[in-house]
């Protein structure tokens, strides 16, 4: 695997027990423990991961909003400095180029964090519709990024910090010092659970892992990868690019309709053909589903009624937190009322499910 890229982490995996796969071009742990004990850390406790190949870049200058607001399709002008938005890159045909969030670091710059897989490709993208009162700069190699996740993620981080981190909304960020380190700190994440995202320099990315893991010994923290990122991000319904969302899937069908202002009066990429896909109604959407023979749907497992194709699998897995064979299933609409009996064919058997209501995985408050 000695050609696949690496995070600034990458020499401190194996002193914590990682397994590592090819993951996008990045060699990076899928698990150090086990899946289950990450996933039931994050959910119970906390866990850290690390998301350093994650793609970060800066839109600067006077046009930089009016160069997000073409490019996205959530409303940038409602955000203030200081905050975030999950917003959505759209193709001309509606298809979807990534999604993204976006944060507000003054007027005249915006923070895009997208999908390590895409960052060229998105990139690329960017670069192509830019106008000249704007600039870009891809910053994902001048920085780290590092995720808390899990109920106890707060007073962990408070062990490293005087900053009172309770006034950090959801969705908010701030500049502070975390271990004597200065570090962008978001309260955002992918896993359904409370918990923080740690922008730093790539050179203080193995002291900050180091330091959390140390100081939320005592709360139970475990460092955690890739497998479990999957299954809490699945349990929650957040979408992942290439399964829930693609150059084929639309956000509307995906169900991310919340990140797509129609109204707004920016003409975005994309626009034109998601107001003809609102007017007419979808004709596929994505829905939870789950087994009621013994079985477990996969990604790309085909779904049937009777003796017809109606969708297939997006993601699916044995869910830690419920104890249930469950997945996200792109289907007609017309089969995608809750209750609907299905059949998922797994390994050439045609297995009954039923289409349940998601997301399948919601904290208390």
């Amino acid at each position: 695997m000695s050609d696949l890229k690496r995070t600034p982490l990458f020499p401190v995996y194996h002193a914590y027990g990682a397994k590592t796969i090819d993951f996008g071009g990045w060699e990076l742990p899928v698990q150090f423990s086990s899946i289950k004990e990450e996933h039931e850390a994050v959910r119970t406790k906390a866990g850290l991961f690390d998301v350093s190949h994650m793609g970060e870049i800066e839109v600067r200058g006077p046009g930089a909003l009016d160069f997000v607001q073409r490019l996205t399709t959530n409303d940038a002008s409602k955000l203030q400095s200081g905050t975030i938005q999950y917003s959505i890159m759209c193709y001309e045909n509606g298809g979807t180029v990534d999604d993204l969030l976006v944060y507000k670091k003054a007027d005249d710059c915006f923070l895009l964090v997208v999908n390590a897989a895409n960052t060229d490709t998105d990139f690329t993208w960017m670069k192509q519709h830019l106008k000249e009162n704007a600039e870009l700069v891809n910053v994902s190699e001048q920085t780290a990024l590092l995720a808390i996740q899990g109920p106890l993620s707060e007073g962990i981080l408070l062990k490293l910090t005087n900053v009172d981190l309770s006034k950090l909304m959801f969705f908010h960020f701030a500049e502070v010092q975390l271990a004597g380190h200065t570090v962008l700190l978001s309260r955002s994440g992918y896993t359904g659970e409370d918990g923080f995202e740690i922008y730093c320099k790539p050179e203080d990315a193995v002291l900050l892992w180091d330091k959390i893991l140390e100081v939320g010994k005592m709360e139970g923290i475990l460092p955690c990868g890739l497998g479990a990122r999957d299954t809490l991000r699945f349990e929650a319904k957040l979408p992942l690019y290439g399964q829930e969302i693609s150059k084929q899937i639309s956000p509307l069908e995906a169900g991310l309709g919340f990140a797509v202002k129609l109204d707004k009066e920016a003409d975005f990429i994309g626009k034109s053909s998601l107001l003809k896909q609102k007017s007419e109604g979808v004709s596929r959407r994505i829905v939870g589903i789950e087994m009621i023979d013994r079985g477990i749907p996969r990604t790309h497992y085909p779904i049937y009624i009777n003796d017809k194709k109606i969708g297939e699998v997006t993601t699916g897995t044995q869910s830690p937190t419920l104890k249930k064979n469950i997945g996200l299933a792109l289907v007609e609409v017309e089969y995608a009322g809750i209750g609907t009996e299905l059949e998922v064919e797994i390994r050439g058997k045609r297995l009954k499910a039923i289409v349940v209501k998601t997301p399948f995985y919601k904290r208390g408050k």
